[in-house]
C-alpha cells in the first residue's frame, strides 16, 4: 500500500475563500505562494504556467468558478466558465472539471450556489489524491524488481492534488524497492524535469539522475531502460495519447530499445469524444520561451519559432494505460471502450 502517513505536497489550496497557488515557475529556488481572489486570476496562473499539469488545472478551474460565485453569483460563473476554459486548450481535465462545476451551476439555488460550487470543487481534489494512490499501486504491479525506468516533464504532486500520476507509480516501486535506476528528462523549454522533478524525487530521497532529452537514446543504447513511465493531457477513444512535447520521440526510443511504455493519467483525462490523437488540440505557445530557454531576448531576424506544447504518442506505441478505474494493456479502441463505456460522452 502507498504510504499515507505523510501529508502529500499540494499545489493548491483553498484558504479564506482565496485559492493559494505554489508558483512553480519560481521552484526549487524558491517557494512562492500566488493568492487568486478571482477567476480571472486564475485564468492567468494557469495560462502563464505558475500551476501545471492536467490534473492541477482542471482542481484549479473549478476554486476559478467557485471564486467567480463568490464575487458576482450566476451571473458571474457563466461570464467566468468560457474564460477558464480557454486558459490552455489541450489538458481535457480543465474542461471536464469545468462541466462538473456546470451540473452543480444547473440543480443548486442561488441562496446555496456558492456553498454548493465549494464543495464540489472539495471533492473533485479529494477524488483526484485518492485516485493518484490507486495508480501507484496498479502501475507499481507491472514493474518488476531491478528495473530502470525514465519519465518526462512532472507528473508528481506538483501537477495533480498530491501524490501524482506517473511519479507517483514510481514513488510506489521504489518504496517496494524495486527500483534499481530513476532518469529524469529536463523537458524543455520549461524545464519541469530539471526544476520540479528532480526536485520532488530528492524531498522523497529517491536517487535520480538528469538528462537531456538530447541523451535519451544514449542512455537507452548504453546503459537500458525498462520503462518509460509518463503521464497525458489527453487519451482518445482509441488510446492515443496527447503528452508534454518530446514523449513521442521518447517513446520510439523506448520501443526502438526494447523498452516498455507506460502511461499513467486518471479517468478524467480520457477523452472518448475524439476518436484518435489527429482530432486533439495541441497548444502552440509563444516562441519567447524558446528564446529565453537559449538564453536570447530576441532571435535573429526572419526567423520561424514553433513551440508545440504537447506531442501525440500512438496507442500501438503504449504498452500500458494505467488509471483508477484499472489498466488497459496493449490499448486499443475496443479496450478503452471496455473500461470506460460508463463514462460520459
Amino acid at each position: 500500500m502507498t504510504d499515507t502517513s505523510r501529508e502529500p505536497l499540494s499545489p493548491l489550496r483553498w484558504e479564506n475563500g482565496v485559492l493559494m497557488v505554489l508558483d512553480q515557475r519560481a521552484l526549487p529556488g524558491r517557494t512562492e505562494w500566488l493568492v487568486a481572489r478571482s477567476a480571472d486570476d486564475v485564468v492567468v496562473a494557469i495560462r502563464d504556467m505558475a500551476v501545471r499539469g492536467a490534473p492541477a488545472i482542471g482542481i484549479a478551474a473549478a476554486w476559478g468558478v467557485v471564486l467567480a460565485a463568490c464575487s458576482g453569483g450566476r451571473e458571474g460563473v457563466v461570464a467566468a466558465l468560457p474564460r477558464l476554459a480557454a486558459a490552455r486548450p489541450t489538458a481535457v481535465n480543465l474542461h471536464w472539471a469545468l462541466e462538473r462545476m456546470e451540473g452543480v451551476l444547473g440543480r443548486a439555488p442561488d441562496a446555496e450556489l456558492a456553498t454548493a460550487l465549494e464543495a464540489e470543487a472539495r471533492l473533485i481534489q479529494e477524488e483526484d489524491l485518492a485516485q493518484n494512490r490507486r495508480m501507484a499501486e496498479l502501475g507499481a504491479a507491472f514493474i518488476a524488481p531491478g528495473a530502470r525506468v525514465l519519465t518526462h516533464c512532472n507528473t508528481g504532486a506538483l501537477a495533480t492534488a498530491g501524490i501524482g500520476t506517473a511519479l507517483g507509480v514510481i514513488r510506489e516501486a521504489h518504496r517496494q524497492g524495486k527500483l534499481a535506476a530513476v532518469y529524469a528528462t529536463e523537458t524543455r523549454p520549461w524545464m519541469q524535469g530539471a526544476r520540479l522533478t528532480i526536485w520532488e524525487l530528492s524531498q522523497e530521497g529517491i536517487p535520480a539522475t538528469l538528462i537531456t532529452e538530447g541523451a535519451a537514446g544514449q542512455l537507452m543504447q548504453r546503459e537500458g531502460i525498462d520503462w518509460l513511465i509518463v503521464g497525458a493531457d489527453r487519451i482518445t477513444a482509441n488510446g492515443d495519447t496527447a503528452n508534454k512535447i518530446g514523449t513521442y520521440s521518447l517513446a520510439v526510443l523506448a520501443k526502438a530499445h526494447g523498452a516498455k511504455v507506460m502511461v499513467v493519467a486518471p479517468g478524467s483525462t480520457i477523452d472518448l469524444r475524439l476518436p484518435d490523437g489527429g482530432s486533439i488540440p495541441i497548444e502552440q505557445r509563444e516562441a519567447a520561451e524558446i528564446l529565453r530557454a537559449a538564453g536570447l531576448t530576441e532571435a535573429p531576424p526572419g526567423i520561424a519559432v514553433s513551440n508545440p506544447a504537447f506531442d501525440v504518442t500512438p496507442a500501438l506505441m503504449i504498452d500500458v494505460i494505467v488509471t483508477e478505474r484499472g489498466a488497459v494493456e496493449q490499448p486499443g479502441a475496443g479496450r478503452m471502450q471496455a473500461l470506460f463505456s460508463e463514462q460520459k460522452q
